[in-house]
């Protein structure tokens, strides 16, 4: 990684980015490469990712790493990804640890590898105090289970009246699905020209912009982020309410 991360954002600039990283397996299979190949060139790309991010000045950036539905994928293919995991977290964690990279686990834990689930929490232990671009990495996550488990929390909290039910309102999910404390994303980038959010922050999105490109993820390189960005700063967000007069698109 780069020896500073120091913010250049530009104006207009997305305080939390999301990006759903598709294509690993399509572009090595586009090589005639084993899948694990996709995913191990797609590695390179997180780090990339994450200095372009904060050299961006960009507070916040969520990968989507595995989802919960990951596992229905060869057990060859899945055991290669939590190699790659743990490579990643060992080797890479000191140097996001020296950047001042926070990093943040979202995601069920209880159905992890002991050891993967230690790793994890040893990443966000060490990290917690940095201050620089926080990196929220989404494993075994799916929304929908995100929401289900909120709601169990609701309920438990109801019944130790913690909670008042009549109390319960947005905020009150908001602060109990696993990005607590973390602004929505801003944008919602997808690679690999598939347009859908799969099960993906579907609480949080809810007002996103969403910028789908179509290179895969291997390719996805600064130029890509920055085209990602600088198309998401073209947009007009308007949260249900309308421009007001004389307000030009992405003022």
């Amino acid at each position: 990684m780069a020896r500073t991360m120091q913010s250049e954002a530009p104006t207009s600039s997305p305080r939390h980015v999301a990006i759903i990283m598709d294509g690993n397996g399509r572009w090595a299979e586009a090589r005639g490469l084993p899948r694990t190949a996709g995913h191990r060139a797609g590695v390179e790309r997180v780090r990339e990712a994450v200095r372009t991010a904060a050299e961006a000045g960009i507070d916040y950036l969520t990968l989507f790493a595995f989802s919960s539905e990951n596992w229905r994928r060869p057990e060859e293919e899945v055991s290669d990804l939590m190699g790659l995991l743990r490579f990643f977290i060992r080797k890479d964690l000191a140097e996001l640890h020296r950047e001042n990279v926070r990093v943040k686990v979202i995601g069920c834990r209880q159905s992890i590898q002991p050891d993967i689930r230690a790793l994890l929490i040893d990443a966000e232990d060490r990290t917690r105090d940095n201050t620089g671009i926080t990196l929220v990495i989404a494993f075994n996550y799916g929304a929908r289970d995100e929401l289900v488990r909120a709601a169990r929390k609701i309920v438990q909290d109801v019944q130790s009246g913690v909670l008042d039910a009549a109390a319960i309102d947005e905020a009150a999910v908001s602060a109990r699905v696993d990005t607590a404390g973390i602004p929505d994303p801003d944008v919602v980038i997808r690679t690999s020209g598939e347009q859908r959010l799969s099960n993906f922050l579907l609480w949080q999105a809810a007002y996103s912009e969403f910028v789908f490109l179509p290179c895969l993820w291997p390719d996805f390189d600064r130029a890509a982020f920055h085209e990602a960005l600088a198309e998401y700063a073209g947009r007009e967000r308007r949260f249900g309410a309308v421009s007001a007069p004389g307000i030009a698109v992405g003022s």
